[in-house]
């Protein structure tokens, strides 16, 4: 009776991750779709989920009709470089609020957690002052500074949950051997947090290249807009969407995010699995 019960939860565990997998599965398959249909099937009154005649027209009309290629050059310049400066930053900041455990780094942390519940309109106020103030403004740079500071609360929290995984014992084995700070830091700590090193750059890079609010109240030239602002250029005065060319520019803007972490997610686990045999 048991064992029956064991694989029925099982199978059911399995049906709920099914029925989860297609719901978030659903609206990209439906993006995809929707990019290869020519028009008369768009305005069809009983869509179909795979295009009749497949066309990439939309594609052409994407590019025809609005500059994607500078505007995927400036989202990949800022989430690039945001993601860098936020990774440089909380680096060491997450070493020292793991490792030097104290009231400060308690209140530390619990204003980390509590800052990401800020609406974007009370950050936006302020922020743009502050550019303004620093000429900013219409900027990348100004751009990249607020995706820094958005991005860095979440991604020092994440690491010092990686900082806190690596044994202390270890540093203090290396300090034993005759291991400097520093070394003991860049051969024995550095290597351990390499998986959530990369996951917190992978996180500050997806934020930044999504994002659209800062984008849009900050950048004004359309030489210096970023991919999602541009997107938004398919959707007229009234509210009416190209449907097809947007569809076929939100498709090819979600690519480079699907890419890196087929790519990286590998060596994610590969990472965590060589510290792992390390300890």
């Amino acid at each position: 009776m048991s064992m029956r019960t064991g694989r029925a939860a099982r199978a059911g565990q399995y049906a709920a991750l099914l029925g989860y997998l297609v719901f978030l599965a659903f609206p990209f398959l439906w993006l995809i779709s929707t990019a290869f249909k020519p028009a008369r099937e768009l305005g069809s009154l009983h869509p179909t989920w795979i295009p009749e005649n497949p066309t990439l027209d939309n594609f052409r009309a994407a590019f025809d009709e609005q500059p994607l290629l500078q505007a995927a050059a400036n989202s990949l310049a800022a989430a690039v470089c945001a993601a860098f400066i936020a990774v440089l930053v909380a680096t060491p900041m997450a070493y020292v609020m793991a490792r030097r455990r104290s009231r400060l780094s308690t209140a530390a942390t619990g204003w980390v957690v509590i800052s990401q519940a800020f609406p974007l309109v009370l950050l936006i106020i302020p922020l743009f002052l502050i550019l303004k103030n620093l000429h900013l403004i219409n900027t990348l740079w100004g751009l990249i500074m607020v995706y820094v500071v958005w991005a860095l609360p979440f991604a020092l929290w994440m690491l010092v949950g990686y900082v806190r995984a690596v044994p202390a014992e270890l540093e203090e084995a290396a300090s034993v051997d005759g291991a400097g700070r520093l070394r003991t830091l860049v051969s024995v700590t550095a290597p351990l947090l390499a998986p959530g090193i990369v996951a917190t750059g992978l996180f500050a890079f997806i934020t930044a290249w999504n994002e659209l609010f800062f984008a849009l109240v900050l950048l004004k030239t359309p030489q210096k807009q970023t991919l999602p602002v541009v997107l938004t250029h398919f959707i007229g005065a009234e509210g009416a969407a190209d449907l097809g060319p947007l569809a076929a520019a939100a498709f090819l803007a979600t690519l480079p995010s699907l890419v890196i972490f087929a790519i990286i997610q590998r060596r994610i686990t590969g990472g965590m699995l060589a510290g792992a045999v390390k300890n």
